[in-house]
């Protein structure tokens, strides 16, 4: 994926003697996304996941992603710096609303994933200066996003969710969670192999 120079991945070279963190952050992100959309599959497939379970989950991301983030700006990455830091922000708002209210659903969610949604939008349109594999990513991070407001939304109107929009919903998330998953993993092994053993 892109960094913040015409070349390179958000794993390129710091200048601290520090290794990048910014794989972790691809590779942490990637997988917990992935484990929501699991837990938005429409039932059985779904009910492995309880509410407990995803705020835990969100909590552990929510630290790992701000210290990556934090990292990244030190050293001047503003763009996956930002991203890492950002979505931190908002692994640690949501999983404080599942632990302690308990929604995931309805008018008050629709609106915070709606501001989250901007905030994808943001990156999703300086995303095109970084890399396909980057346009990628958040363009599938914003439907996502979408598509867990649209389901907010209509829980709060009162109308049941089907099975089909289940699948829609945690399908994507899925997908969306392997892509940032792949291009951690993409970055890693060429490294550990020194060539492009991976496209990214």
């Amino acid at each position: 994926m892109g960094s913040d120079s015409s070349s390179g991945g958000p794993g390129g070279k710091m200048t601290t003697g520090w290794a990048s963190p910014a794989i972790l952050g691809l590779l942490v992100f990637g997988l917990t996304v992935m484990l929501v959309g699991l837990w938005n599959l429409p039932k059985p497939y779904g009910n492995g996941f309880g509410v407990s379970e995803i705020a835990f989950a969100a909590y552990a991301a929510a630290g790992l992603l701000a210290f990556v983030g934090v990292i990244l700006l030190f050293e001047g990455r503003l763009f996956w710096g930002s991203a890492f830091l950002g979505y931190g922000t908002f692994f640690a708002t949501w999983g404080y609303a599942l632990h302690h209210a308990g929604f995931v659903s309805g008018y008050g969610i629709a609106g915070f994933l709606f501001l989250w949604m901007m905030f994808t939008l943001t990156f999703l349109v300086s995303s095109i200066k970084h890399g396909w594999a980057t346009l990628i990513a958040f363009l599938f991070l914003f439907v996502g996003i979408i598509l867990l407001l649209v389901v907010a939304w209509q829980t709060g109107a009162g109308n049941t969710i089907s099975s089909g929009e289940h699948w829609a919903v945690g399908g994507e998330l899925i997908a969306t969670g392997l892509i940032w998953w792949y291009g951690g993993t993409a970055q890693l092994t060429n490294h550990s192999f020194a060539k492009k053993f991976l496209p990214v």
